[in-house]
């Protein structure tokens, strides 16, 4: 072979090749499996004792869900008074806030009789399935640093904390070799809630997306010659064996190289995972697949569901990302209708098919967002920031349903009775995957690093 058959677009830098290269999501995808072949020194590789779920569908509200006005019913008699909003946003000022109205109806469901507002009515026919909490808490009030903390349990970036799902990663490895371990799907708020932090590029996420194309550049392109495409892979092999040969004692390099052997595995499985070609109409329609305004976030969620079902342990929806979160509703609660409409019908589908496929029991869905929003306005019909009382619920993986957990105070300001602050619902969601939080650590810089810190806990109430 000529040089230039082997450098078809001329002599470059291995290094630039492979630096290049590895800057997708092949580096993301494949950290599990390096887990398993040691190339993640001091990974896990749990369970601690045995799991009761075994994936996590985690489903990220992105801007702040007013609970007040969907699982967290108050009643309106404080509506026009003010009410002390002392120590609310980033100082500890007095100040007083006019109390604005719920304009939702709540219908008690199932035989639990757990209220949810009217914008919710599919979810609500879910409800004995459902363990909502409604005594949440962190600390930070603006969007970004709350979208941190909630992913990475901690607040700030002075370390390179790792995501929630990274951690997953990087504790149990893969149960399918030809997909990753840790997905997400749709745009998030932050790219930290993908990140592999400290623990490495290997763990973070792998986006996927429901279409023909799960992965982008995922499939060779249509067209061209196939004797190019031949010759490509031929120079490709020069490349790698002389690439091995030079740095075969740089362990991380050699990973690097070993994870493109495995994208081959995944170019035959992802695509199959996407296609709902094979799925019955019925289980779409369940979904709200063809209805305009649940078709996205219903092939999201559909798309989770086959992710679970091949094996991948922690599937993340993002929905309405981007910038601050289009739940981020300052000018009118009534903002909060269409993506509620864009998201109940998809949910109830998937707690639905995951009940009658007889997978629930071993899949952990949560609903969550960064924080929730205040009583008051600002000067507005909508709501502001509240990060000292929101509401998550959870379903199956061991939870108990038809159960509400915790409670706000009488306006819905902060979380008064058994108040949990974010890393507890980490720690619930790993307990539930059988990894004990207190285990879950790496020593950097001469100092431990945990998910969950001291002081958090499972909420054993709801398991």
């Amino acid at each position: 072979m000529s040089l230039h058959d082997t450098y078809p677009c001329g002599r470059i830098s291995r290094r630039r090749f492979l630096h290049q290269a590895g800057g997708g999501f092949l580096g993301a995808a494949m950290g599990a499996l390096w887990a398993e072949s040691g190339e993640i020194q001091n990974a896990i590789l749990g369970p601690h004792f045995p799991p009761r779920a075994r994936s996590v569908i985690f489903l990220f509200m992105c801007g702040g869900v007013s609970h007040i006005d969907t699982f967290d019913p108050k009643d309106n008699k404080w509506a026009g008074k003010f009410i002390d909003a002392v120590g609310f946003g980033d100082n500890q000022a007095e100040m007083k806030r006019p109390v604005i109205p719920c304009l939702r109806t709540f219908t008690r469901h199932g035989q639990s009789g757990i209220p949810v507002s009217d914008w919710f009515p599919h979810v609500g026919s879910m409800a004995d399935e459902i363990a909502v909490v409604r005594s949440m808490w962190c600390n930070e009030s603006n969007h970004f640093p709350a979208v941190i903390e909630n992913c990475t349990g901690h607040r700030g970036r002075q370390f390179d904390h790792p995501s929630l799902g990274a951690w997953v990663s990087y504790a149990l490895g893969t149960e399918n070799r030809n997909l990753p371990t840790f997905v997400n799907i749709g745009r998030p708020s932050s790219p930290v809630q993908l990140t592999g932090g400290y623990l490495g590029a290997s763990v973070s996420a792998t986006p996927f997306q429901a279409g023909e194309m799960p992965i982008p550049n995922l499939i060779p392109p249509k067209g061209g010659v196939g004797a190019d495409r031949d010759r490509a892979m031929e120079a490709l092999q020069v490349l790698n064996r002389e690439f091995r040969e030079r740095y075969e004692t740089h362990l991380d390099i050699a990973a690097r190289v070993k994870s493109y052997e495995l994208a081959a595995r995944m170019q035959l499985s992802a695509p199959q995972v996407v296609d709902f070609s094979r799925e019955p109409r019925h289980v779409q329609e369940q979904y709200g697949i063809g209805a305009p305004e649940t078709e996205e976030f219903g092939r999201q969620l559909l798309l989770a569901r086959r992710l679970a079902e091949e094996g991948v342990r922690f599937i993340q929806i993002c929905h309405a990302g981007g910038g601050n979160g289009a739940w981020d509703s300052h000018g009118d609660m009534k903002s909060h209708g269409p993506l509620c409409r864009a998201t109940d019908k998809p949910i109830a589908g998937l707690l639905q098919d995951l009940k009658q496929r007889g997978m629930l029991d071993q899949t952990l869905v949560v609903w969550t967002s960064e924080f929730g929003r205040t009583p008051w306005s600002q000067n507005t019909t909508g709501r502001d920031h509240n990060p000292r009382g929101y509401t998550s619920w959870l379903a199956g993986g061991g939870v108990r349903g038809g159960v509400v957990h915790g409670a706000t105070d009488e306006v819905g300001y902060r979380a008064v009775e058994d108040p949990h602050y974010c890393s507890d619902l980490h720690a619930t969601l790993l307990r539930q995957l059988g990894l004990d939080h207190r285990r879950m650590e790496v020593n950097l810089f001469g100092r431990a690093l945990r998910l969950v810190e001291e002081g958090s806990e499972p909420i054993l109430g709801i398991l």
